[in-house]
């Protein structure tokens, strides 16, 4: 028997008219938009979300996280130690390791050594935060920041703890942040992605983690969700230029055919990915105008360049990231997000981390600053951090000018700025060792309902219904941090 046949003869009355509407709904959203006027025509911002949301008054409109992929060492940056100088080389104690379980690179070790950061510290702006000399940059933005320092997470190995800090969940399949905010806020601008991800390799550890597309994916939400990854080489979206030898005319009338074609498989089976589909295929042709302009950063004045650092103008390094994620906030994107990699300092730290600082220093700054200069920071929030910290002991050999780390779920920092978020504050805290926390613990899931909070979402509330489930981006866990909230 045919097997679309003997569907449609099982469908149900409730079936035929909620597929029925789905279809009028793909349709009717078809009509709406440009696809039976002149598609040259600019099309109207923003679209999406669903009923209802935001839950409350929104401090912030849109996101930039940027993420350190690798795990950057929170005793060399933000978190000082002093007393560490004169435990150098000794024994972690057994009180304050308290049975941890350990990672393969260091369970085989004999001996535990301290290792004191080897870089200065120095109290900066009214806020007198500690930074180290590694991060100048950051150090004179302080009073715009929140240090939280009692980050902790549930993953002791990288690609689960990144999994994990982009999904809510250390096993894949799930959707991610981003693509969370997609589907409950919608879109602010027509012609572009809601959720966009630029990627830059670190110089620190050029052989660091690899990153994976499903870090950004939508999981079991519709694939419409998910994030649109800009390439720094070649078209800045795959596929994005028209053919060789087809121009846009033609490319228009293949489009409205294929769109049609489309339909009626839609119509027959009432699939939500073929509504996907269409929508995609017509953002992209959207795209074909709008990236273009996006990425031509030819305009900016010399003393934007001058803010974000030399890399500025070259495409694919961080700083140009950071540039291109605040012209991407500027024109309506609603999540933003660098992954930055190169931060696993398992050896040769000093060096390596050097590195990376260097790369991500000024441009991270000047975002913030760049952000504040044009009036968008107070509705956007940005957040800086890895998917968890370093140990306090070295591993490998220590010596007098060189140690490593190993991976450090129990606290590490991360900062935010901007969107609703207290500036000039640090909260939490961690043991002289800046392996336990003392004071105020905070979870991934806790970080993540804060985040909702400032676009106006109740955690709680965000929530899609799979395989007989409701789930939600903080599972069944999660407060929001109010004490962080300005």
């Amino acid at each position: 028997m045919n097997p679309l046949l003997e569907r449609q003869m099982q469908l149900t009355r409730r079936h035929f008219f909620g597929r029925a509407g789905l279809g009028l709904a793909a349709l009717a959203s078809l009509l709406s938009e440009d696809a039976t006027a002149n598609f040259a025509a600019k099309p109207q911002a923003g679209e999406g979300g669903l009923p209802g949301i935001p839950h409350s008054k929104a401090t912030a409109k849109r996101v930039i996280y940027l993420f350190q992929s690798g795990a950057p060492s929170q005793m060399d940056l933000f978190d000082w130690k002093p007393k560490l100088a004169d435990l150098r080389g000794t024994e972690l104690p057994d009180s304050i390791r308290q049975g941890q379980r350990l990672t393969g690179m260091t369970a085989t070790q004999e001996s535990f050594p301290v290792a004191p950061s080897k870089f200065k510290f120095a109290q900066h702006g009214k806020s007198g935060a500690w930074v180290s000399d590694l991060l100048p940059h950051t150090a004179r933005v302080v009073d715009d920041l929140c240090f939280i320092k009692s980050l902790h997470t549930e993953a002791i190995n990288h690609d689960p703890a990144v999994t994990f800090f982009q999904t809510g969940a250390q096993l894949a399949g799930r959707p991610s942040i981003g693509s969370w905010l997609s589907y409950g806020l919608g879109s602010m601008n027509h012609d572009l992605p809601a959720f966009v991800v630029l990627i830059s390799q670190g110089s620190g550890n050029p052989n660091d983690q690899p990153l994976y597309d499903r870090l950004w994916g939508s999981g079991f939400l519709p694939s419409k969700f998910q994030g649109v990854k800009f390439r720094s080489q070649g078209d800045p979206v795959l596929y994005l230029s028209n053919p060789e030898g087809l121009d846009d005319k033609v490319r228009r009338r293949f489009l409205d055919d294929l769109a049609k074609l489309n339909q009626l498989k839609l119509d027959e089976t009432g699939d939500q990915e073929i509504a996907t589909r269409i929508a995609q295929y017509e953002m992209a042709y959207r795209m074909q105008t709008s990236v273009p302009e996006l990425i031509d950063v030819s305009k900016e004045p010399q003393s934007v360049f001058d803010l974000y650092g030399a890399d500025a103008k070259k495409p694919g390094t961080y700083a140009a990231n950071c540039l291109l994620a605040r012209r991407l906030v500027e024109r309506g994107v609603r999540f933003v997000q660098l992954f930055h990699r190169g931060w696993d300092q398992h050896t040769n730290l000093p060096k390596q981390i050097t590195g990376q600082c260097q790369d991500v220093d000024q441009a991270s700054a000047a975002l913030v600053q760049d952000l504040k200069q044009r009036g968008l920071l107070d509705d956007t929030l940005v957040v800086w951090g890895g998917e968890f910290g370093r140990t306090v002991y070295c591993q490998g050999t220590l010596t007098a000018e060189d140690y490593g780390r190993d991976h450090h779920p129990r606290c590490f920092t991360v900062w935010l700025a901007g969107g609703g978020i207290k500036r000039g504050f640090s909260y939490g805290a961690t043991d002289d060792y800046c392996y336990n926390i003392t004071e105020k613990p905070v979870h991934v899931h806790d970080l993540h309902a804060t985040i909702l909070h400032t676009l106006g979402i109740d955690h709680t509330r965000l929530t899609f219904k799979f395989q007989g489930r409701h789930h939600r981006l903080t599972d069944v866990h999660g407060h929001v941090v109010k004490d962080v909230l300005a």
